[in-house]
């Protein structure tokens, strides 16, 4: 009777299976490219994808099975040659993706937020929930894609989207997610889930000590807990996958036979907050929502505690929610192939240009001379202020040239005479003695006074001002020591001031924050028109994962101001506050390749760094695209362009990549209108260089620029060359 009940038991187990195989989609295999780098089989319910992974023989292996209730990733397996035997990595792994959605307030600014608390207000986090019903394969000579139609989460539906890369050891993973309801804002966690028992450890670096971390599985699973109703909120913590604070945003699952890393996009996965602290953007450990060995990234609820605007989710788009997987055959080959994706979240040296960043609050400054003061106004410098956190993070990012953003509070406008002066000399004396022949400490304010919004100030020497000026104050006075001490009291005397030190000023986080509808509302003033004003500042704010670029705000802004007449650049911006050394900066960060040849020296003043601004002589990135020999017509950013007799441009730049690219865009403008060619670079493979060189129908153009972005949102662009 056993026997027969045996047999009986095998029998089920069998018809459900094929009972299952019927009833998964039908893949659509009628858009695969023939000539096809990248080898995509159907068989049943299976789909398989082997792809090249370097300029060796070598290969990964991703097989789906598509019938219900079977873990969707089958297996995953790399293969030394193509007439080798695949090298199992993992198998029966779950993709999870559970989304958190809350409410946008739209009522102050729209959806250009960043002051908007949404973790104040009641969200529901709802797990992606799969039922499909159609599957499409398509690829290109470099890129293959699998699209699976039917996922859920609330009142969000869409699909799940597999996208390969010749070349590359990894694989995009995205929950395509669509909803008509309107104020919405989210954040998601994703991740793999396997049975207990395959995942034998976790691996991550420390981000306080940079040393290779693991941790062993524990030999059981944790009890399932109760289900939660469908639809209902929850807060319970052990709904929440365990955040894990790593360096470089990677965390890698180790089987016995290889390893299996999860990272996100560098820069469009962090939402935009004041500080950035590593709040713990990678899970491993139990997953509770899909019981069994998970490890993934995720995004933090409450963030700094500040503002935490969440992600824009408008209805009408398709949010990408994303993440990379890299299979290797072991962990630190796996960590190694992540880091150098980022170069190491280093900004590499290039020749002829120097790396500059700007907007920072750490007030350095403030915490000195209350330490100082607590110490009974001692002129020492305390140990831990001797090399302070941020200097050492900067410097060890790769950036040359630091420009801060110090006293951003609101009674520096209200000093008196004696403290403001007491400040600014502390803050040049302290950026004199962090300067040196490889690092130039720069001060910087955001003063925030009498033209409206905020903005930025840059001098090329150390400058004594007070930012105000009473009716019988003069604008300018001598100290018996021989100091010049300005006073500003409208925006008159702050052009005046620039135009007599020679300074610069532009728009900080323009058309959001504190800047919603500036630098538009001066655009006709004086000062704005000013060579002395350069225009404004960029930043991946706000975030909305429906859009393939970042910082579309200020780019937006960028060309309006170049057809409203003069000419205005656009430097990249980080605004943030206090750093550490283990915080998550590079993912924050952008930077600016200034052009020059030599790093002044703080002494002899930094007058070339503001020329170079001014000239438009740089370009922005977020550090895994470069340019070199940017030219349209022959001509460099920071010269005028010949027209020629046939009304065409011609652009060129060298491009140098890590992740695949995804398109160039050519943007110009004529005065009136903004003129776009988008130009598809789908065909890049990881770690390339290529000469982009394009010839245009230009009429009526005065200004010309470029952009370039890769798979992850990552992206450069020039400043305007404009046409005599």
């Amino acid at each position: 009777m056993r026997h027969l009940a045996l047999i009986s038991a095998l029998a089920t187990l069998a018809l459900a299976r094929v009972l299952a195989a019927a009833s998964a989609p039908v893949v659509d295999v009628g858009a695969l490219a023939p000539l096809s780098e990248i080898r995509v089989t159907t068989a049943g319910s299976t789909v398989t994808i082997e792809w090249p992974v370097g300029a060796s023989a070598s290969t990964a292996i991703a097989t789906f099975d598509l019938a219900p209730e079977h873990p969707l990733i089958a297996s995953l397996a790399t293969r030394a040659r193509r007439d080798a035997s695949p090298r199992l990595v993992g198998h029966d792994l779950e993709p999870t993706t559970t989304i958190t959605v809350g409410q946008r307030d739209l009522a102050r600014n729209g959806w250009m937020v960043f002051f908007d608390k949404v973790n104040t207000r009641p969200s529901q986090r709802f797990p992606v929930k799969r039922a499909l019903t159609a599957a499409t394969a398509t690829s290109t000579t470099t890129r293959a894609q699998l699209t699976l139609t039917g996922v859920r989460a609330g009142a969000f539906s869409g699909q799940l989207v597999f996208t390969f890369y010749s070349g590359s050891a990894f694989f995009q993973a995205e929950t395509v997610l669509h909803t008509a309801e309107n104020s919405r804002a989210l954040l998601y966690d994703t991740g793999l889930v396997s049975a207990p028992g395959q995942i034998t450890r976790y691996t991550w670096v420390d981000p306080k000590t940079g040393a290779l971390t693991h941790a062993d599985l524990a030999p059981a699973p944790a009890p399932a807990p109760t289900p939660a109703p469908a639809g209902s909120a929850s807060a319970s913590a052990t709904s929440l996958p365990t955040p894990l604070p790593v360096k470089h945003r990677v965390v890698i699952a180790e089987t016995a036979t290889g390893a299996i890393a999860a990272f996100p996009a560098p820069h469009r996965f962090l939402y935009p907050l004041d500080f950035a602290d590593n709040f713990g953007f990678t899970w491993a450990g139990r997953d509770q929502l899909a019981p069994g060995d998970g490890f993934g990234v995720r995004q933090p609820p409450d963030g700094d505690k500040r503002f935490v605007p969440w992600v824009n989710a408008p209805p009408g788009t398709d949010q990408r929610l994303g993440v990379f997987y890299l299979v290797s055959d072991a962990a630190p080959a796996a960590l190694a192939a992540v880091k150098r994706l980022t170069h190491d979240d280093h900004y590499v040296a290039l020749p002829g240009y120097k790396t500059f960043t700007s907007h920072f609050h750490v007030e350095h400054t403030l915490t000195l001379l209350k330490a100082q003061a607590a110490a009974d106004n001692t002129t020492e410098i305390p140990a831990d202020l001797r090399t302070p956190g941020f200097v050492r993070a900067l410097r060890g990012s790769g950036v040359d040239i630091v420009h801060l953003a110090e006293f951003h509070n609101g009674q520096t406008p209200k000093l008196a005479a004696a403290p403001r002066l007491a400040q600014l000399r502390t803050l040049h004396a302290e950026c004199a003695r962090l300067s040196d022949e490889d690092f130039l400490l720069l001060p910087g304010e955001e003063p925030n006074v009498h033209l409206g919004g905020h903005w930025i100030s840059f001098f090329p020497r150390p400058v004594n001002w007070i930012l105000h000026r009473g009716p019988n104050e003069p604008f300018e006075e001598k100290t018996p020591a021989g100091e010049t001490i300005y006073r500003v009291g409208s925006p008159a005397d702050i052009l005046t001031l620039m135009e007599r030190e020679n300074g610069l000023m532009w728009t900080a986080h323009a058309r959001i924050k504190s800047s919603i509808g500036f630098p538009d509302a001066y655009r006709h003033e004086p000062f704005f028109n000013s060579p002395h004003f350069l225009g404004a500042a960029w930043k991946a704010m706000p975030a909305d994962y429906s859009r393939p670029t970042l910082g579309w705000r200020v780019l937006d802004l960028f060309d309006d101001m170049n057809n409203w007449g003069a000419p205005k650049q656009v430097l990249g911006e980080v605004d943030v506050f206090k750093i550490e050394p283990d915080y998550e900066l590079y993912g924050a960060m952008n930077i600016n390749y200034v052009k020059l040849d030599r790093l002044p020296r703080f002494t002899d003043g930094w007058q070339p760094v503001l020329d170079v601004l001014r000239r438009g002589d740089f370009f922005v990135t977020t550090g895994e695209i470069l340019f070199t020999n940017f030219s349209v017509n022959g001509a460099g950013s920071a010269l005028p362009a010949p027209r020629n007799p046939a009304a065409t441009v011609r652009v060129r730049a060298q491009l140098d990549w890590t992740f695949p690219l995804a398109f160039a865009e050519i943007v110009a403008g004529d005065g009136v209108h903004i003129h776009r060619q988008r130009i598809d670079l789908s065909t890049t493979k990881s770690y390339g260089t290529q000469l982009l060189d394009e010839t245009l129908p230009a009429k009526n153009w005065r200004w010309v620029r470029l952009e370039v972005w890769d798979i992850a949102a990552n992206g450069a662009f020039t400043q305007p060359v404009h046409l005599n």
